[in-house]
């Protein structure tokens, strides 16, 4: 291999280890509902399908829809939703650990909590979070709405 060619090797090796390391294994602000069900966490430097960008994830320890989410999930296991500060929510569906390590918060029924780009409420009903273009999630054991 020419020196120049190991060089640039080494270089994208150590930016992409530096990057990895910025987002993996970051303490991230939290939520949970009342009951425990519902967990949301925000990463401002989260990795998405488009790269790094902050994403919000929210998952359920139980949902009657589950199963059928689990069989839209290519890979990975059905854990719950993502939203991004511009797009319409989507399945999360990890193939693995994410690093993340959420500090968890319990979001009070009627209160709301604003995690960059994103603002949640808590309700008995469920929970409803919002990107600042007008997308957003409603989840809850019974049933989820993504708009």
């Amino acid at each position: 291999m020419k020196p120049s060619l190991l060089s640039n090797s080494a270089v994208a090796t150590v930016i992409a280890a530096v990057a990895a390391s910025s987002s993996a294994g970051a303490v991230v602000p939290a939520f949970r509902s009342p009951s425990g069900n519902i967990n949301c966490y925000y990463n401002a430097k989260g990795l998405g399908s488009a790269g790094f960008a902050p994403v919000l994830k929210c998952s359920l320890d139980h949902a009657d829809y589950g199963a059928k989410l689990q069989r839209r999930c290519e890979s990975g296991d059905w854990h719950g939703f993502t939203l991004t500060p511009s797009r319409k929510p989507t399945i999360f569906c990890p193939g693995g650990a994410s690093g993340d390590k959420p500090s968890y918060r319990t979001l009070a029924y009627g209160q709301s909590r604003q995690l960059g780009p994103f603002t949640c409420t808590s309700r008995v009903t469920g929970v409803t979070c919002k990107n600042r273009t007008g997308h957003g999630l409603f989840i809850s054991r019974q049933a989820y709405r993504a708009w």
